[in-house]
């Protein structure tokens, strides 16, 4: 049962979800936000006690329970004193943990989550299960307790992470680890200890063999995937690549519609997470055969005057760009151009220096932190926006070439989300 005195920080989806489960349950929260008009505040229903463009820190020391959104640092002033004085701060998925008697598939990681998580899902639905979707992806965890639900599939960032204690998965995985969000935590040590935290009290941790970082704490039962013949694995047979299980031949690599090698990774952390929620092996490799991507992930937008264009307005970090140009690299018949830029959230963009002086034609640079990024290499220009970057490179490629989207940064310096941002880019391209 939930106590009398909750207060909801952050609005937003996040917060609107909240919001409606505890009226739903007979508790009328009152709704803070640092924000003086935040998104959401219009379809608050009538009667909510709300405090906008400040924290009101005698409410949240007088609150039994606190929901934060993922948006809302623990280490916020107002917040660390509420906490300091013992009251309870949770997000929503631990409210939603609390409720839910369906087992829990846990997913987070720098880069892959979304599709990671979006496979699963598939299978499970395509074996007829009645699975429910959400978290950092799509739908707001408590939105799940709707409907039936015999899996829950959740991509949890590392900011839902902090406020989770009670999370205790029937699998987790924690896919990759790059430097990321290093404007919020203190080092890539703090930020990699909060991803890990997804393992606590998992019935089976699955961790790539191809990242040290991601692994479990020794005696933890785990499984790895990777690009090896071990577990969840690829092998060789009749000239071409296999995804394997335990060195048996389950898929041709040729069989997958995503490309890549990080995205054979993907595919074999969502099948070892199916096999143990218990999903046929039928219904994983029909989705597997069929699943083309999801928007924003190196999507093909078009082909002008002979050059591909490809959004991956989703690599908000190095590491997603690292992976989507490995990814691409071996495909493109010509040059390979890169757009990038956008707030850098404190990120060492070293890493993309030597493939800027082996393998990238030419980088267009444009956002908050685009002069880091001007000085990897003299291949580098400088432009004002997106559309100075698209024009840019349309002036650049040839016939073969292809232009990268992948941005290595946020978007929150010019559009409100990356979802946004690879739409204008989109347009820009379709307008060629």
């Amino acid at each position: 049962m939930l106590p009398e005195r909750i207060v909801i920080i952050g609005l937003g989806q996040t917060g609107l979800s909240c919001v409606r489960y505890c009226l739903e349950r007979g508790r009328r929260p009152l709704v803070m936000d640092t924000r003086a008009r935040p998104p959401g505040a219009e379809q608050l229903p009538p009667g909510i006690d709300c405090r906008f463009g400040a924290l009101d820190a005698a409410s949240l020391l007088a609150a039994d329970l606190i929901v934060a959104s993922p948006g809302v640092p623990l280490a916020t002033p107002e917040v660390r004193q509420a906490q300091a004085a013992g009251v309870e701060i949770v997000g929503d998925v631990e409210l939603f943990l609390r409720e839910c008697r369906a087992p829990v598939i846990a997913i987070t990681g720098s880069n892959g989550k979304s599709t990671v998580t979006t496979l699963v899902g598939e299978m499970a639905a395509e074996a007829g299960l009645a699975v429910g979707v959400g978290g950092n992806i799509g739908t707001p965890a408590l939105d799940l307790l709707a409907g039936p639900l015999e899996l829950a599939v959740l991509e949890l960032s590392s900011f839902q992470l902090e406020t989770t204690p009670g999370l205790a998965a029937l699998a987790a995985t924690v896919l990759n680890i790059s430097e990321d969000h290093l404007d919020r935590y203190d080092s890539l040590a703090h930020y990699r200890d909060t991803k890990l935290g997804i393992y606590r009290g998992a019935g089976l941790c699955v961790y790539n063999r191809e990242d040290d970082q991601t692994r479990p704490p020794a005696g933890s039962p785990a499984v790895g995937f990777g690009l090896d013949a071990q577990e969840y694995g690829r092998i060789e047979q009749g000239g071409e690549l296999w995804l394997s299980r335990h060195g048996e031949p389950v898929l041709p690599v040729s069989a997958l519609r995503i490309l890549g090698a990080h995205n054979q990774l993907n595919a074999l952390a969502a099948m070892a997470l199916a096999d143990r929620a218990g999903i046929p092996r039928q219904a994983q490799l029909a989705v597997l055969r069929r699943f083309g991507g999801l928007p924003h992930r190196c999507q093909f937008v078009a082909e002008k005057n002979g050059v591909r264009w490809l959004n991956d307005s989703k690599a908000t970090n190095v590491g997603a760009t690292l992976a989507a140009i490995a990814g691409v690299a071996e495909a493109v018949p010509g040059r390979l151009w890169l757009i990038a830029g956008g707030q850098g959230k404190g990120q060492d963009f070293g890493p993309l220096k030597p493939l800027l002086e082996r393998r990238i034609a030419g980088m267009a640079c444009f956002g908050q932190d685009r002069a880091a990024l001007l000085r990897l290499g003299g291949n580098t220009r400088e432009v004002a926006d997106l559309a100075g970057a698209v024009a840019w490179c349309a002036e650049r490629a040839a016939p073969g070439d292809w232009v990268l989207f992948a941005p290595a940064c946020a978007s929150l310096d010019m559009y409100p989300n990356y979802q946004a941002r690879g739409d204008h880019f989109m347009a820009l391209v379709e307008a060629l």
